[in-house]
């Protein structure tokens, strides 16, 4: 062995974020003092971002099972069985400290990241969605970090020719220093047999493929796994610089070679590298590997500990057949990309690294992946919870009847609820010319094209996560993330069957934000119960503070629906002056934790919405059944911004107004603005009305008709507005922002 350190300095782990206590479980666990390369591979295997520490306890609990579930946690990515041999792989990931140091690049290889985790299974990707979250937009910095990131997004998505088809953006102050980019990608997968990362076979030869390695993304896992300092920009080496044009031969070159059926296993090299690769292959597969460093294709020359902890992207370890890696080798010579044997599959169950014919690291596989620690932190419920419970909506004076056309005007302006074409304009969402419902609307379509067999399926996508809930509630906040995610996917007619999560936190160590993590866990798991969405993978992004202070809490829900005909779906638009206006759902006396409360207050503060699981489960089997049988033309869900901001929505796109005639029968702003759950406003023409009043009534979903859909005015109360000024201060107001 070379490289044995006599005495472990202090200095040396804490610049590896390695506790005293964990460094001596590492001891335990190897039977001896740990080198420098192999005390770099345990700072990296043991950090939040690869063996998740703070959160498996919390994790665990999750449903994972349903008849839809092919392939749950554990793997790369989920996978689900729609029937017709058609099985759709999907999960989200985070890039947000990589993000926050170098905007453009941490946000474009956090989209090429996800779309590896998606074709390592054997998937072709067919759509991404993003959730991001950034600063106040009146700062330089925050718009220089959110335009760096919408370009990087789309720079991958658009170069490797994936289509993105929805997703969110909010911007509060919390997110100022450190922004959130969150990467959903779904695939549709193209071979015979799942591929799998556990490898086996003793012999068996294990193929590097892809690009060569170089110094960019060193210890990108460690860095992924702690706060922003003053100092981060240091670590800009950390993060990893991503070629889009190389990923698109990448996904081309894996799926043929997976095709020839001699692929045993593969992993791709994301976080931690070849350190994660080797070792969670070989404990997967209850197997040994073996490699030699200088084997490995590279850029530059590297020391053991470089090869080991780089994050270069665009790279696969394969294990294949013995006696056929030359057959799999001609495929990347094809397409212009390295495959080269670095080692071999042994006996025994260790990770055995040779640099130079020298071993350098000699491992049991399990102690970097399976005996990781586990912690369960202290809790306590954070003061501002209590002090938050204490508002009383009724110290807020209602709004007259003329204020409201001006607050709605304000609404759609505001940041969180203006039009975001500013984003999505500059992502492709029509290239492989399956995507039926575009960004903008309640939820992604996709059409499900298969070389396999003709069908009309389709699969309807939706990320939200509404923070603010979150930080007030994060039990209640949590289950509405679910909920709403749940009737984004239902507004198109699709049957939500599936979720994929990443839980942005704060510092795990502070009670304050484990019982943030805790409540939300126990939110989205009920919601999940009730909606029979298990959860098939994620990702955990914690320590995300700046100087100490911590962010909201955010989890993002990922949501796929079923949809056996996308003939039948139906978008969020009013279609024809005429149309009959229908709420579904209950109205309540709500504006606590609204958009309306936080800009006329300038706090997020109220009490969160209640949410009544077997109402919303109600309301959306009762919209998709009324999309089913052709009794509507559109559905929106109603919630940020409330009713008036939904019904606009409805009206720009084909510039039509609406007439209310119903009354408010609470507070005028609770009426036109609060954010009550589990309601869908709908459209029927007036042919249709009876019948879908009957279906609502055998169902007992409550239900209220609202008005009528009308020319190009918008009319409330005797108040009234041209629908294009309307438009004109939701459509515009990203622009401005960076004029």
């Amino acid at each position: 062995m070379s490289q044995i350190l006599e005495k472990i300095d202090k200095t040396i782990l804490k610049k590896l974020k390695i506790t005293e206590e964990e460094y001596s479980k590492i001891v335990s666990l190897i039977g001896r003092e740990p080198n420098l390369v192999e005390l770099n591979m345990f700072s990296v295997m043991w950090s939040e971002h690869c063996c998740y520490k703070n959160s498996k306890a919390l994790l665990r609990e999750f449903p994972t099972k349903n008849k839809y579930v092919a392939v749950g946690p554990g793997e790369n990515a989920g996978v689900i069985d729609i029937g017709d041999g058609l099985r759709i792989a999907f999960k989200i990931e985070s890039h947000n400290r990589p993000t926050a140091v170098e905007p453009f690049q941490g946000a474009t290889t956090g989209v090429g990241g996800i779309l590896r985790d998606i074709f390592t299974m054997g998937a072709r990707p067919i759509a991404v969605l993003d959730s991001i979250r950034f600063g106040d937009l009146s700062i330089p910095r925050s718009r220089f970090l959110f335009s760096g990131a919408v370009s990087g997004i789309a720079h991958y998505g658009n170069c490797t020719g994936v289509p993105n088809i929805g997703g969110e953006s909010y911007f509060y102050p919390t997110y100022n220093e450190n922004p959130l980019v969150n990467a959903m990608a779904i695939g549709i997968i193209e071979t015979k047999e799942i591929v799998k990362s556990n490898a086996s076979g003793i012999g068996n030869p294990v193929l590097y493929v892809g690009s060569k390695t170089g110094k960019d993304g060193l210890g990108g896992a460690a860095f992924a796994s702690s706060g922003l300092t003053e100092k981060s920009h240091e670590d800009r080496p950390a993060v990893q610089v991503g070629d889009p044009f190389v990923g698109k031969i990448l996904i081309e070159a894996c799926l043929e070679a997976f095709k020839t059926g001699y692929v045993v296993a593969a992993q791709d090299m994301g976080a931690a590298g070849l350190t994660c690769s080797t070792s969670e292959m070989a404990a997967k597969g209850n197997i040994g590997v073996e490699i030699e460093l200088t084997k490995v294709p590279t850029r530059t020359e590297l020391t053991p500990i470089e090869y080991m902890l780089s994050e270069s992207q665009e790279r696969m370890l394969f294990v294949v057949e013995k006696g056929h890696e030359d057959k799999v080798n001609k495929v990347f010579e094809k397409w212009g990309l390295d495959s080269v044997k670095i080692g071999e599959i042994t006996e025994g169950e260790r990770v055995v690294v040779k640099h130079k014919g020298n071993v350098v690291v000699d491992l049991p596989a399990k102690s970097l992946t399976d005996d990781t620690p586990v912690y369960k932190r202290d809790k306590k419920e954070p003061a501002y919870i209590k002090e938050n419970q204490k508002f009383d909506q009724s110290t807020i004076p209602d709004i007259s009847e003329k204020e409201i056309l001006p607050t709605l005007k304000e609404l759609l302006a505001s940041p969180n609820i203006c039009s975001k074409k500013w984003v999505y304009s500059k992502y492709d969402h029509q290239v492989q010319t399956n995507t039926v419902i575009k960004p903008g609307y309640s939820a992604g379509l996709i059409r499900i094209r298969s070389e396999k067999t003709k069908t009309q399926k389709g699969l309807a996508v939706s990320c939200d996560g509404n923070s603010a809930y979150v930080y007030l509630d994060p039990y209640l906040g949590s289950k509405i993330n679910v909920a709403e995610a749940a009737r984004n996917v239902s507004c198109t007619g699709a049957l939500p069957v599936a979720i994929t999560d990443n839980l942005n936190f704060g510092n795990p160590e502070k009670p304050e934000i484990y019982w943030q993590m805790a409540e939300s866990v126990k939110g989205i798991i009920e919601a999940c119960l009730a909606f029979d969405t298990p959860v098939t993978g994620g990702n955990v992004s914690l320590y995300n503070e700046s100087n100490g202070v911590d962010i909201w809490p955010t989890p993002v829900i990922g949501m796929v629906g079923y949809l056996e005909n996308v003939e039948i779906a139906v978008n969020n638009y009013f279609k024809d002056a005429g149309d009959i206006i229908i709420l579904l759902g209950e109205e309540k006396n709500e504006i606590g934790a609204s958009e309306y409360l936080y800009l006329k207050t300038k706090k997020i503060q109220g009490q969160v919405p209640e949410l009544n699981l077997n109402l919303e489960k109600i309301v959306q089997s009762s919209v998709r059944e009324l999309i089913k049988n052709k009794l509507i033309k559109s559905a929106n869900d109603c919630s940020m911004g409330g009713l008036l901001v939904t019904l606009s929505e409805c009206a720009f796109e084909k510039d039509l107004g609406f007439k209310l005639t119903a009354k408010p029968t609470n507070r005028i702003d609770a009426t036109y603005f609060g954010e009550t759950q589990s309601r869908i406003i709908i459209s029927t023409s007036k042919e249709n009305l009876s019948k879908a009043e009957d279906y609502l009534k055998s169902q007992k979903c409550p239900y209220k008709i609202m008005g009528e859909v009308t020319g190009e005015s918008v009319e409330i109360l005797n108040q009234k507005i041209d629908v294009k000024e309307l438009k004109d201060s939701w459509a515009n107001a990203m622009s401005e922002a960076f004029n």
